[in-house]
Order: structure tokens, then C-alpha cells, then sequence
């Protein structure tokens, strides 16, 4: 589901006549676009992209039959219903850098000896469209006991055209001994 189509949203409506009548009110704004503009999709549609998509993924936005490349920057959510109430799209421009998160994925965690202690979930970044990294997969099968892995050690955030935003020595994860977690406790 790279491609949603979306409309063009009535000004006159309020945000919660849209909501109750099962569409989410949105906008895109930034890229090479003059102003920003006031969009909509059915919840369905947001519940669907939301399954495959998260904050900082890049789509394309389909709009009265023009193309727009996005990438979801915010979303609001009514935690009493769990409905989506909004989301916010940067337009993306070829040559222009954006800032985004890679959402970091752990891979075999339940293969882990020791206790697993996850630091960071996301890293922020700024990149061409080209080069954005929706998620990150850290694979922990054979990883022992003392085990560190910091945000240099991320294959994908070695690569020049990433500006990682945050200290490349950052740990994002760490393996301790279960002895010593337990007598930490006590």
C-alpha cells in the first residue's frame, strides 16, 4: 500500500463531523508544495495504512489524479476508541533532505540467554527520499551473554548519505547476565 488515494477535503466541514462519518481529516505540507493542503481518506483506509506503515514511511499520495511523494511525519489517535483522529504528511522533494526515524526491529529475541534490555526503539535521521530507511532489523541469534550493539554498529546507519541525528555511540540495545540483573535488584 505505497499508493493512498486521498481527497480533497471540504473546508467548511468540522474535523469531528469528518470523524464521525468515518474519515479522517489530514494534511501535506513542505516539498516543493506552495501551501499545504487540507486532505481526507476513510478510517479504513488510515486503520490499513497504518497495519504496513508507521511514522517516518515513505508513500505516495494520489490526489484528484496527481502524484505526491510523502512520507508520514505525525499521526493522532484517540486512545478511548483507538481510531485515528489525524495524520500529518511532509510532500518529499528529490533533491532535499528530510528528517525522518528508523524504527528498530529485534529479530530472534526469544533465542537471547540473558536479559534483553532495548534502549532505543527508533533513531532519528536526516536523508535524500532515495536513501530513507523505514525500519531496521537487528538479528540477536548467537548473540552472548554482555552483548552491546550501539547505533554505529547498524549496518544501515554506516551508510554517508544518513546523517544519523543522535551520538553514533548510542546504545540501542544490551544482553546482561541474569545473575547479576537479579543482585542488582535485591
Amino acid at each position: 500500500m505505497d499508493i493512498i488515494k486521498v481527497e480533497q477535503r471540504n473546508e467548511q466541514a468540522k474535523a469531528k463531523q469528518l470523524r464521525r462519518a468515518g474519515i479522517v481529516p489530514c494534511c501535506v505540507y513542505g516539498g516543493g508544495l506552495t501551501d499545504s493542503i487540507s486532505i481526507q481518506m476513510g478510517q479504513q483506509v488510515a486503520n490499513q495504512l497504518f497495519r504496513e506503515k508507521r511514522v517516518g514511511s515513505q508513500v505516495q499520495l494520489e490526489l484528484d489524479g496527481r502524484m505526491i511523494p510523502a512520507q508520514i511525519k505525525d499521526k493522532t489517535r484517540n486512545f478511548m476508541d483507538n481510531e485515528i483522529e489525524h495524520i500529518s504528511f511532509q510532500a518529499l522533494q528529490v533533491d532535499q533532505k528530510v528528517n525522518s526515524v528508523a524504527h528498530i526491529f529485534l529479530k530472534n529475541a526469544d533465542t537471547v540467554a540473558g536479559i534483553l534490555e532495548q534502549m532505543l526503539f527508533e533513531v532519528p535521521y536526516a536523508a535524500l527520499p532515495k536513501d530513507m530507511i523505514d525500519t531496521v532489523t537487528v538479528d540477536l541469534e548467537g548473540k552472548a551473554v554482555g552483548t552491546v550493539v550501539t547505533v554505529e554498529d547498524i549496518p544501515e546507519f554506516q551508510n554517508a548519505c544518513v546523517e544519523v541525528q543522535i551520538k553514533p555511540d548510542s546504545m540501542v540495545l544490551r544482553i546482561s547476565d541474569k545473575k547479576r540483573a537479579s543482585q542488582n535488584e535485591g
